[in-house]
């Protein structure tokens, strides 16, 4: 088990102190990706901390299902991509040719990636024909839980997204997946009506 350093730790020798408070945004602005300030209430800060929490609904996901899950890699992988779609949504229209493809950029490579984990997972049971109730298992109510996450940073990144942006088809289709990995883990679902 780790052991946090105490309060009154110190450091020494060539260990720096790095401190997580920067006081920075105490005016009610965060800084973007290549510079710029922006209110924390405006769309752009919004868009970013949704994406925010459907990686932590992930990472709870992972976590619940464990390193030897079928599902680990994917997941691990999906939530590396969404600091890619982060640092995009992070960053003014007048700074994207500074972006990276893939490290920075979210690309039609990466959609791609998510359509074929849907169609590899969706041809291995049969899919409901109805609406779902969620929670025939743990696993499967927190890929939903994510799942719900990713339907609402589509939403609030509906108002930033460049046009010539993949970050809504990303969204779009990883809340598609999610779906189909929920159904997969549940192995018979509950209908909505019966």
């Amino acid at each position: 088990m780790r052991r946090w350093p105490s309060p009154s730790w110190s450091p020494r020798g060539n260990v720096a102190l790095v401190r997580i408070y920067t006081k920075t945004g105490d005016d009610g602005t965060t800084g973007l990706f290549y510079g710029g300030r922006t209110r924390k209430d405006e769309p752009r800060p919004f868009a970013i901390g949704s994406v925010d929490e459907l990686q932590a609904a992930l990472g709870l996901t992972r976590a619940h299902l464990g390193a030897a899950h079928p599902l680990a890699d994917l997941t691990v992988e999906v939530e590396r991509d969404l600091y890619v779609l982060m640092a995009e949504l992070a960053t003014l229209p007048e700074h994207r040719s500074k972006l990276t493809p893939g490290q920075t950029l979210v690309t039609t490579q990466m959609v791609e990636r998510l359509e074929a984990q849907i169609d590899h997972y969706s041809a291995l049971f049969e899919p409901p024909q109805d609406f779902v109730l969620p929670g025939e298992t743990i696993g499967a109510a927190f890929l939903d839980v994510a799942r719900t996450a990713a339907r609402r940073a589509e939403r609030y990144c509906v108002s930033i997204a460049e046009p010539d942006s993949y970050v809504l088809r990303y969204l779009n289709r990883l809340s598609d997946l999610l779906w189909v990995l929920a159904r997969w883990h549940e192995g018979e679902s509950r209908l909505a009506r019966d």
